[in-house]
């Protein structure tokens, strides 16, 4: 699925127009964005939690000539699927917690 469905699929079960849920989407597709850029944490219960992540630098090694090379220190974005998710996934039902 690319954006374009995925719009489509939201302007219909929210009753909305097209343009209507594009905007949507982008204005929520930019906060994550901006919230897990500046380091901070997004949660959405049952789907997952985005944030960031720092990656330390490190050796890799060209695959073409086998020779060392340093790779830089960098962050990375990072998602975790929340447990409604993954058991949606797998095909099960969600535990409950108690």
């Amino acid at each position: 699925m690319n954006k374009a469905e995925l719009i489509e699929i939201v302007a219909k079960e929210a009753d909305l127009s097209k343009a209507a849920a594009d905007k949507a989407l982008s204005a929520i597709i930019a906060a994550v964005v901006k919230t897990v850029s500046k380091g901070d944490t997004v949660t959405l219960v049952g789907f997952g939690t985005f944030k960031s992540s720092k990656r330390a630098a490190r050796i890799g090694r060209n695959p073409q000539t086998g020779k060392e090379l340093k790779i830089a220190a960098t962050t990375v974005p990072r998602f975790t699927a929340g447990a409604t998710f993954k058991a949606s996934v797998a095909g099960k039902k969600a535990a409950k917690k108690k």
